[in-house]
């Protein structure tokens, strides 16, 4: 070979010498794009952000929840697909109960999964499956029958010395009965998804805890509370003292930080305790059902809240569902879940917001109000919280062409992978201005920026809401309506600053295209970057120095 090489000219040989190494490089590349292409949907933290990684590359979800039983049949899902489509879905949450899935024990029909998956696809959006199996707030409505028949196998909660037809979380015929179906449900979607990754996260149960009673009165359930308080939740007391959030911190303070006795001994005898109690055994139970479906297929998982009032007692809402004040206890229950959800219909949307995006918990907003307010919030959630999706309840009640959550989603679509980007650096933020609320202030970069409501023109706006970014030194890119920015050194001293010019326009598959410039009347002659109280608009402004 050597000797017949050595009569070849010289770029040839070169070639014949090269190609082996082309090969292996070839063989490389496409073991890295296979690798990210059947690499399962994940949560990945970059930089300042924890975000769901799809295909490799950062997934914002523009969702919407779908009515509890619209999903349980296919043709009634045919013509509302398109209806997401066109409001600027790129997701759907979509309810799929233990009763269709394993209408016998041990017999499971899938053809309801593959269905939505394969309508899901020709849409062009990715699922969310909500797993309805042994609660549903917290009620046991969408078990398979033949686990209702059952009692004795499968029991129920006593709640005032009645027993009602609600699961306990004590049966563990009944954790194993719902952790093998869900195990099955994974299998299923991997062998059927495990390279498209049309689904891309699943919730498990659906607002769970105890309701009318704060706490379950069965016998096994008054001997466990009677019983000692498991070391493992007492030993993450201990270790995350520091950390734990206030409300449990202070009833452990308050109750001399015992390490071990009795739960009424540990928590006092009131019904926190009984909320407590509940939440580890709800806990215990879920945590053990995700881990069977992460066996077989490791997506995204986690549980979402029926919030509480702030005064209201446990079991008028249910009672140990994963509230910020027993996050701890479901945190020390287990490992599984990956993250914690608010059900969010409070007014005091940006507060909720805050006390679940904490401690190392990012935002996922699973079910919220859709309309003009939903049009308002997910500004504040993707941009403030760094949250990775927005999904409003009965979303296909709502779907139209004039729906403002649909304007609100199809300008954040346009800039999606920029917000990502700034997610990540921690530059940018979201806001939600009203007449109560009219005004906040951020410090970005060397800059102070005061947001307020708009009011240069038209006479003062009602509401106002967006986000804004810092894309390049002195450089801004803004989306939203209703509002208007100055500028301000964040240094008394050293140049001040003005606004050199202020473009609208678009971002189209990444690349920005500017519309008008809006110097003059529109910016206020150089002394605020505005925005449109009547309509979305996406602008970009840049800033100048002077002494």
């Amino acid at each position: 070979m050597r000797n017949l090489c050595a009569k070849l000219p010289h770029d040839m040989r070169n070639r014949i010498f090269m190609l082996p190494i082309l090969l292996s490089f070839l063989c490389f590349q496409t073991a890295v794009l296979s690798a990210q292409a059947t690499t399962a949907p994940h949560l990945e933290k970059r930089g300042a952000a924890t975000q769901l990684i799809v295909d490799g590359k950062p997934f914002v979800m523009l969702s919407g929840e779908l009515h509890n039983s619209s999903s349980s049949n296919l043709e009634y899902m045919k013509p509302i697909w398109p209806k997401l489509k066109a409001m600027g879905l790129n997701s759907v949450v979509t309810p799929l109960s233990w009763e269709l899935v394993e209408p016998k024990e041990g017999s499971y029909d899938f053809a309801l999964v593959d269905g939505l998956i394969e309508q899901a696809r020709a849409s062009q959006q990715k699922i969310v499956f909500l797993w309805l199996a042994s609660w549903k707030n917290g009620l046991s409505s969408y078990v398979p029958v033949w686990v209702k028949q059952d009692a004795k196998r499968f029991p129920r909660e006593v709640l005032h010395s009645n027993p009602v037809e609600i699961l306990s979380p004590m049966g563990a015929a009944t954790q194993e009965a719902d952790a093998r179906a869900f195990a099955a449900l994974m299998k299923h979607i991997k062998t059927v998804d495990g390279n498209e990754h049309t689904v891309v996260m699943m919730q498990i149960e659906n607002e769970v805890g105890v309701l009318g009673d704060s706490r379950d009165h069965s016998e096994a359930a008054n001997r466990a509370f009677a019983g000692m308080v498991p070391a493992e939740l007492t030993a993450y007391l201990k270790a995350h003292r520091e950390s734990l959030y206030p409300d449990m911190k202070n009833l452990w303070d308050a109750n001399g930080n015992r390490t071990s006795g009795t739960w009424a001994e540990v928590f006092g005898d009131s019904e926190r305790a009984d909320e407590i109690f509940m939440a580890w055994h709800y806990a215990r139970f879920i945590h053990a059902v995700t881990a069977k479906g992460k066996a077989e297929y490791n997506l995204p998982m986690y549980v979402n809240t029926w919030l509480a009032g702030e005064t209201t007692p446990p079991g008028e809402y249910p009672s140990g569902g994963p509230e910020p004040r027993v996050l701890d206890v479901w945190k020390a229950a287990g490992s599984a879940l990956d993250f914690y959800s608010p059900d969010l219909y409070a007014s005091n949307f940006t507060e909720w917001c805050r006390r679940y995006h904490r401690d190392g918990n990012p935002l996922y907003m699973p079910e919220t109000r859709g309309g003009e307010a939903g049009a308002a919030n997910v500004f504040y959630a993707l941009g403030e919280e760094a949250g990775f999706g927005f999904s409003p309840f009965a979303i296909e009640s709502e779907a139209s062409d004039t729906d403002p959550l649909g304007e609100s989603y199809k300008a954040i679509a346009a800039i999606a992978p920029l917000l990502a980007e700034h997610q990540s650096k921690g530059d940018v933020h979201g806001f939600v201005l009203n007449r109560e609320r009219g005004s906040v202030d951020f410090s970005v970069g060397g800059h102070t920026l005061h947001v307020t409501l708009d009011n240069s023109f038209d006479g003062p706006a009602s509401s106002g809401f967006g986000l804004v970014m810092m894309t390049g030194k002195d450089e801004f890119v803004g989306v939203g309506k209703g509002f208007k920015v100055t500028f301000e050194p964040r240094s008394d001293s050293g140049p001040k600053v003005g606004i050199a010019a202020v473009d609208e326009g678009a971002f189209v598959d990444g690349r920005w295209v500017a519309g008008r410039r809006l110097n003059g009347d529109e910016d206020n002659q150089g002394v605020h970057w505005r925005f449109d109280p009547k309509q979305v608009r996406t602008e970009k402004v840049a800033l100048y120095r002077f002494e």
